[in-house]
């Protein structure tokens, strides 16, 4: 592969404050897929703004093929898997990435099998199904036709993912040229050289992978899900009977496990999150909210549902809305929407346990009584609660209340589990917002 003759975006420092903003929200947004590097801490002086990341000490994958000049088939389909995963995971989250490249993917560390990570979203934005933009941005050898067109949607996300892949199986770039102008007028054209060495030697459907991610046409282009149901990715040859959940509705279905305790103090808390670590959350509910009324309605989770590839029944949508409902209005507001979609790692964090704790325990006992949660449930709105039976359920030391050991076990309960398995196929929307507290954040 040529050597990079691109030199490096701006600094943090030369950039705009608010696409700083913008990039560390989605950074939280995305930041516990395993696959994403992660945002530990932000902090802002009279100059600048520092962004603490997690260290992937293994360097950049462009430095790899540039070592290994090809991969064989087996280690691209396990680097691309990975690569379209993170693509995959943006775009049920709203995002565009709008730079991928090997560059933008770190290894964790510098073993063979070190875990790939991807990072700089300085270029992402949120973005809304149907939704098209006309800034060209990218890197010359990665970016879609139609971001040449000036009229593009996530689906140039796919194709600089298949750029990738050629790369990785060829070693060198499917679109080159002396010039920039010249790349481009490559990538126009599109026409794919499958006749030099090394594609003899590749499987037929291999090279039919790429066809499909590097198609002109963005609407017949492969998307993210069906790239990673392609036979060539599948381990087993075999595509899923299925579409993957899309993170709304994975997250919405574990909330909707939950007693009425833990999803009053899942509001609780996340009417206390930040501007950053929300970010993201509210581009979903603008996405929902087509109506812009401030409430999605049934038809409009029905609606957006649909459009992240979901195929429930309205029998099973309808009770997903009844979870989320809290109040029982008919509709879901923000509030309702955060409580059901934010993060479950916040639980985890002391600080807001005890914030919520604080919010039942009304005369600061220690404890939680029948009294407390009834009234708490009046200020939720909430109509008949059994009540006795989810203190019999919490009440571990058969007391008759909740003692703060008790809520944080409550808290925590099952929220390993059921994120940690989906994130292997699927991002988690409750894993998609690993914020760690900082000390200082924008």
């Amino acid at each position: 592969m040529p050597a990079n003759p691109y030199p490096r975006r701006n600094s943090y420092a030369e950039r705009g404050y608010e696409d700083v903003l913008k990039e560390i929200q989605i950074m939280h947004h995305l930041s516990e897929h395993p696959n994403v590097v992660r945002i530990k801490g932000t902090y802002e002086d009279a100059l600048y703004v520092h962004i603490v990341m997690e260290l992937c000490a293994g360097g950049e994958l462009f430095d790899r093929i540039v070592q290994k000049g090809q991969y064989s088939e087996r280690e691209a389909a396990k680097l691309i898997k990975t690569i379209v995963g993170v693509v995959e995971a943006c775009h049920s989250l709203g995002v565009m990435h709008r730079d991928l490249k090997p560059e933008n993917f770190l290894f964790s560390t510098t073993q063979e099998d070190a875990a790939l990570k991807a990072t700089d979203f300085g270029l992402s934005v949120f973005y809304k199904p149907g939704e098209t933009f006309s800034d060209v941005v990218g890197s010359p050898y990665y970016v879609a036709p139609e971001v040449l067109r000036k009229h593009y949607g996530p689906e140039s996300d796919v194709w600089s993912a298949g750029v990738i892949l050629y790369i990785l199986l060829s070693g060198v770039p499917p679109f080159w040229a002396e010039t920039e102008i010249g790349i481009f007028r490559q990538i126009l054209q599109a026409k794919l050289d499958f006749e030099s060495d090394p594609w003899p030697a590749i499987t037929d459907s291999a090279k039919d992978l790429i066809r499909k991610m590097l198609d002109r046409n963005p609407k017949k282009r492969l998307t993210a899900h069906e790239v990673l149901c392609h036979p060539w990715i599948v381990d087993d040859k075999m595509a899923p009977d299925k579409p993957l959940d899309s993170a709304v509705l994975s997250r919405l279905k574990q909330f909707s496990a939950m007693n009425k305790l833990k999803k009053m103090a899942l509001r609780v808390i996340a009417e206390r999150l930040s501007e950053e670590e929300i970010g993201g959350l509210k581009e979903l509910f603008k996405m929902i909210d087509t109506d812009n009324s401030g409430t999605i309605t049934f038809e409009e989770l029905k609606e957006g549902l649909r459009k992240v590839g979901s195929e429930l029944m309205e029998s099973e949508i309808k009770d997903l809305m009844d979870a989320a409902d809290i109040d029982n209005s008919g509709t879901i507001d923000y509030g309702e929407f955060l409580a059901a979609t934010v993060h479950l790692n916040k639980l985890e964090r002391e600080e807001n346990l005890l914030s919520a704790f604080s919010f039942f325990d009304k005369d600061g006992s220690g404890y939680i009584t029948i009294d407390e949660l009834q009234q708490a449930c009046e200020d939720f709105g909430l109509g008949e609660v059994h009540l006795d039976e989810i203190v019999k359920e919490i009440d571990q030391d058969n007391d008759g209340q909740i003692d703060y050991g008790e809520f944080a076990a409550m808290m925590r309960k099952g929220n390993g589990g059921v994120g940690r398995r989906t994130m292997r196929t699927n991002l988690n929307l409750g894993e998609a917002l690993g914020v760690v507290a900082t000390e200082k954040s924008l």
